[in-house]
């Protein structure tokens, strides 16, 4: 019982609240766990840890490739230096396109070298 709800009842202002159930201790014990189980318990990593996959494409047809790692869910980095500019282009436009498909973003990190990420991946510069 509260503070102002006892001085309520004690000034006759106010009665004592009944319960109709009484308490059953049995009831809770199954759910009881001590914090440090809890937050380890709500911490615990993803039963697959995420995968950044390097991809260095030696002709467009490994787009399939690209396309199945990312819609695998996983980050993927395209070095596309090993290819003649034409076909680096279209693999660039292939895969942003998949990246726009799928909600992902794909930035450019250095000289022809791509980073594809999906939805739920944040990147941020420091």
């Amino acid at each position: 019982m509260g503070a102002v709800r006892k001085v309520a009842s004690y000034l006759g202002l106010g009665g004592v609240e009944q319960y109709d159930e009484a308490y059953d201790e049995e009831e809770y014990d199954d759910e009881w766990m001590p914090a440090a189980e809890r937050a380890a318990k709500r911490w615990q990593p993803v039963a697959e840890p995420a995968r950044i996959v390097m991809v260095r494409p030696k002709k467009y047809d490994d787009a399939l490739t690209v396309g199945r790692h990312f819609r695998e869910g996983h980050t993927v980095v395209m070095d596309v230096a090993g290819m003649s500019t034409a076909e680096a282009t279209r693999m660039v436009d292939f895969a942003a396109g998949l990246a726009y498909g799928c909600e992902g973003r794909i930035e450019r990190i250095a000289d022809k070298v791509f980073l594809i990420t999906p939805a739920n991946v944040e990147v941020s510069t420091a």
